[in-house]
């Protein structure tokens, strides 16, 4: 894979409902490379939750294109390809279905994946033992406390090695303490598998430790920024705007011209 290729990439996209009375989305162009975590941040209503939609195939542009690895995706079959084998999503509400164990949930995401009953089983027991929820397999979501419901919930998002996390405002239902844990946990399953995370937030301070912030007013891209410098790759001081994805910055195009 090139250095420098997208594993998703989002062009001109616009999103409006109601035959054009409602504008969610507004010529968005972005891109995000493998391995990179970003934090779209935004008050209510400024188009955080379509974006994610978008991305994940779960709702589709009125205009645009969205591009994953630099392929054009149009067709509903497509998507759900993906997102039963190479995009895990977690949700705000959790989304479990509440007959089922813990276990039963994450083994849910293996069905139709010619996995055996056994392996699936032993899968979905060693991913809740990865977020810390061993003793709680057997239980039902309404013996699980809000933080623990989302552990499953995580759990089940990468029970099948995703190459793009996607975690909808994935503390909006938690206290502080479980907000840090959950996001916590994202960033370290994130670093420890390689995969890139998307995170929708409206708390600047968890947005804050992710490597940059996309923040949406009234349903287009106000700023892009940075949050930390790397010794590999030059990048602005946090809080500077960024350059635009994939142009080289200024200190780079100066050696070029000394060259």
């Amino acid at each position: 894979m090139a250095e420098h290729s997208s594993l998703i990439r989002v062009e001109h996209v616009d999103r409006v409902y109601d035959d054009g009375a409602v504008t969610a989305l507004r010529d968005i162009n972005l891109i995000i490379r493998p391995n990179e975590c970003a934090a779209i941040v935004g008050k209510s209503g400024s188009g955080k939750s379509s974006l994610i939609h978008i991305m994940s195939g779960c709702d589709a542009p009125t205009a645009g294109t969205v591009y994953w690895h630099d392929e054009s995706i149009w067709r509903q079959e497509d998507w759900r390809r993906l997102r039963a084998t190479r995009i895990g999503i977690v949700f705000q509400e959790f989304h479990l279905l509440p007959a089922l164990t813990a276990a039963e949930n994450v083994e849910l995401a293996l069905m139709g994946h010619c996995i055996s009953a056994a392996d699936r089983a032993r899968r979905a027991s060693s991913l809740l033992e990865r977020v810390g929820l061993s003793d709680r397999a057997r239980h039902l979501p309404t013996e699980l406390s809000g933080g623990e419901r989302q552990r499953v919930a995580i759990a089940r998002s990468i029970a099948n090695d995703p190459e793009l996390i996607l975690a909808d405002e994935p503390t909006g239902n938690l206290d502080s303490a479980n907000a840090d844990a959950v996001v916590e946990l994202l960033l370290n399953i994130r670093r420890d598998r390689g995969a890139a995370l998307i995170l929708v937030t409206h708390d600047e301070s968890l947005a804050a430790r992710c490597d940059w912030r996309i923040r949406l007013k009234d349903g287009a891209i106000e700023t892009e920024q940075e949050e930390e410098a790397t010794e590999k790759e030059e990048k602005a001081p946090a809080g500077k705007l960024r350059p635009a994805r994939g142009t080289p910055s200024p200190a780079r195009r100066a050696r070029k011209r000394k060259k």
